[in-house]
């Protein structure tokens, strides 16, 4: 599985933890379907779920009169997923993480949820220096 197709299956099991409160393994095998469990899309997944407290204080930080709970959801997600990929995975290159965060904002969320999610982990992403 390409990690374009993992990341944005990591925004919809994200979504599910989020809304219905499903767990990861349940919501993970709902995104894949009948597909087999790819390594990049469980680590994801699991990763942000077991540092969720870590990864939202971290976006709390960079919000500038708003709240984590008055974001979308989806953009919340993305955010969550793009944070965990900056803090605790080496393996992306930063600048990596930030853009394909961006392109799935841009398909996912709503006309300026690219530029939102850009400025976040940017932020993010220049505390990290």
């Amino acid at each position: 599985m390409k990690r374009r197709i993992a990341r944005e299956k990591a925004l919809q099991a994200m979504y599910q933890i989020d809304i219905s409160e499903a767990n990861p393994a349940e919501a993970l095998e709902n995104v894949l379907e009948d597909e087999k469990p790819d390594e990049f899309l469980q680590g994801l997944v699991e990763g942000t779920t077991a540092n969720l407290q870590q990864i939202d204080q971290e976006i709390s930080k960079h919000l500038e009169r708003w709240s984590i709970d008055r974001l979308a959801k989806v953009d919340v997600n993305i955010l969550r997923l793009g944070v965990y990929e900056l803090l605790f995975n080496e393996d992306v290159p930063q600048n990596v993480v930030i853009n394909e965060a961006i392109e799935i904002a841009k398909i996912y969320g709503d006309e300026k949820s690219g530029k939102f999610v850009n400025g976040i982990l940017s932020k993010v992403k220049g505390e990290e220096k």
